[in-house]
């Protein structure tokens, strides 16, 4: 929604018997990524449970702008993407698969790499509207499409170096990864079509009249994270 990260409040479950090494562990990881961004961990319950739960809120701060929500894109804008595609899909595979010498997919699933600077600086830029990319392209792109009452409309895909060999090394399609892998976490936004967008976005459609997305020219393409289905 293009606003800066401020704090994280963490709901957890644990065994009684969980190692405290396991548990420091953790606590660390999250609070070097809020310091990533200059936010804190800044508390939550912790509770009993027969295996491990967490459940995170995050809070951030508008700086005074309003929310850059997924109702706001209009035919004539263009479709952006902040991060990588596909790559962490193709790192799950791979692991897998056992299939070694793609060291830097299988870190991009282990490991993602949100793009944070890139929301409030989408906001900056007048993204029409934005959301993450978390359950794949196609479905996350979707929201977007129903909530603004539009098509988008996405170019064929140049697919990475790495993401092509990996794919002919296991038989399988890179641009499927990049429509419908998900756990990338980069970001999506519609942006007015006059707006100059930096290096770290780029273009990858256009919105229409109409409703729902059209894939690159790819006919009947499906998938992604379902919430409520799995």
């Amino acid at each position: 929604m293009g606003a800066v990260g401020t704090g994280l409040f963490v709901g957890l479950g644990i065994p009684a018997d969980l190692s405290v090494t396991w548990l420091d562990s953790l606590i660390d990881g999250l609070r070097d990524e809020c310091a990533v961004v200059g936010a804190s961990l800044a508390g939550g319950d912790v509770t009993r449970s027969d295996s491990v739960v967490l459940g995170v809120t995050a809070l951030g701060d508008l700086q005074g702008r309003a929310p850059v929500t997924r109702s706001g894109a209009r035919p004539g804008d263009v479709v952006a993407v902040a991060g990588p595609l596909g790559r962490s899909e193709a790192g799950l595979r791979l692991l897998l698969a056992e299939l070694s010498g793609f060291d830097e997919l299988v870190d991009a699933h282990r490991r993602p790499r949100p793009p944070y600077p890139e929301g409030p600086r989408a906001a900056l830029l007048g993204a029409t509207a934005m959301l993450d990319v978390s359950d794949g392209l196609l479905q996350d792109l979707g929201h977007i499409a129903k909530a603004s009452g539009v098509a988008l409309v996405l170019n064929p895909f140049e697919v990475p170096e790495d993401l092509a060999a990996a794919a002919k090394a296991l038989g399988a399609d890179p641009v499927d990864w990049m429509l419908t892998g998900g756990e990338d976490h980069g970001l999506a936004a519609t942006f007015p079509s006059g707006v100059l967008l930096p290096p770290e976005w780029r273009i990858v459609g256009n919105v229409a009249e109409g409703d729902g997305v059209q894939a690159g020219g790819r006919e009947n393409v499906r998938g992604g994270w379902d919430h409520f289905r799995g």
